[in-house]
């Protein structure tokens, strides 16, 4: 059985997944990996991560990096689940350079919407803290929201009225403010 992962554990991931790159890389964090890093949670029971581009090397790197380091390690980001947001890279916050990976936390606001959408308890505490900290602010994350509900069709899991409702439920309705 593995263990959750801790910044201690995601850390040594980090070092010996980059020690496996071949060419430059980038690779995103997502869901609890960015929260343990970030510091309002302690561990997570999965590091769900996607790099570019996609190279066979690191591919097969993550199965045996999952049992020397015992950690769950999951090809996981909110593109796989809502469209991507415009310009997501460029919000995409930087962590470290090892090597030639650059490891990076995927686009905040592109997790929030995620994580609103999906609706666990989890996700939404996650959105809570990422709005206290002024990760995220609620007028830019409607905005996003607007962008992408055009394309939501494309995901036939998501119900668009009920994601939308989720979202004012989190936020409060477009062009007020919710405290956090």
């Amino acid at each position: 059985m593995r263990n959750i992962a801790d910044a201690d554990r995601i850390w040594r991931f980090i070092r010996a997944f980059a020690a496996e790159a071949t060419e430059e890389t980038a690779l995103y964090f997502t869901g609890g990996a960015t929260a343990v890093l970030l510091g309002w949670r302690q561990a997570t029971i999965d590091v769900d991560i996607r790099f570019v581009p996609e190279s066979d090397p690191l591919f097969r790197a993550i199965s045996r990096l999952k049992e020397t380091l015992q950690i769950n390690v999951e090809l996981a980001w909110p593109a796989d689940f809502i469209p991507e947001l415009p310009h997501w890279r460029e919000r995409s916050p930087f962590i470290t350079r090892e090597g030639k990976l650059s490891f990076h936390h995927y686009d905040l606001y592109a997790q929030a919407l995620a994580k609103i959408e999906r609706g666990h308890a989890q996700d939404i505490s996650d959105v809570g803290e990422m709005l206290g900290r002024g990760l995220i602010h609620p007028e830019r994350v409607w905005s996003f929201f607007e962008s992408i509900e055009s394309q939501l069709y494309r995901y036939p899991a998501v119900d668009p009225p009920a994601f939308r409702r989720a979202v004012g439920q989190i936020l409060g309705p477009r062009g007020n403010r919710k405290p956090a």
